[in-house]
């Protein structure tokens, strides 16, 4: 179980950096996080946790959820599955577009999932849900069973839950 007064620490550690990557937009910036090991470990475990001994890969969505998913492999001694913005897989073999809150995007992830894999699906912001719903969407065409959905942190008012509503979060904003 992760360390509360940690867990705590970490949080505090996320800046809002406004205006970026347009105006209006209110950019969490989790390399401070990153950067903090005692921090970090909390978050790795704190995500874990609720699905522990359920999931025999994990799946990161570019990029931020590729750095937190690396950990949350390694930590949980599975594989991990990276889910990449369109055009950057030499072999992509599923693919989903989606919308952003400011724009759209496509990701697509090779075909290393077994038939009924169980995935732990994993990013650092739950905004809109687009890029998560899309996620689930990619681990089914794969094959394989999203059996969680989790989180650094969710931006509560962008309604993102309502596309994905068993994700785990550690920090609502």
């Amino acid at each position: 179980m992760p360390n509360a007064d940690a867990l705590t620490r970490a949080e505090s550690l996320i800046r809002t950096v406004p205006d970026y990557p347009e105006p209006g937009v209110l950019f969490r910036d989790i390399t401070p996080l990153l950067a903090d090991a005692v921090a970090l470990r909390a978050c790795i475990d704190g995500l874990i946790a609720p699905f522990a001994g359920q999931f025999d890969v994990v799946a990161g969505i570019e990029a931020r959820g590729f750095l937190i998913a690396g950990a949350v492999a390694t930590v949980a001694n599975v594989g991990l599955v990276p889910i990449r913005k369109a055009g950057k897989l030499p072999r992509p073999a599923a693919s989903v577009s989606y919308a952003l809150e400011y724009g759209t995007a496509t990701i697509e992830a090779h075909d290393d999932i077994a038939q009924g894999t169980r995935v732990l699906l994993l990013d650092d912001v739950l905004a809109t849900g687009g890029t998560l719903a899309a996620g689930h969407q990619v681990v089914a065409e794969l094959g394989g069973v999203v059996v969680g959905t989790a989180v650094l942190m969710e931006l509560a008012a962008l309604g993102g839950r309502a596309l994905v509503p068993d994700t785990h979060a550690l920090f609502t904003v």
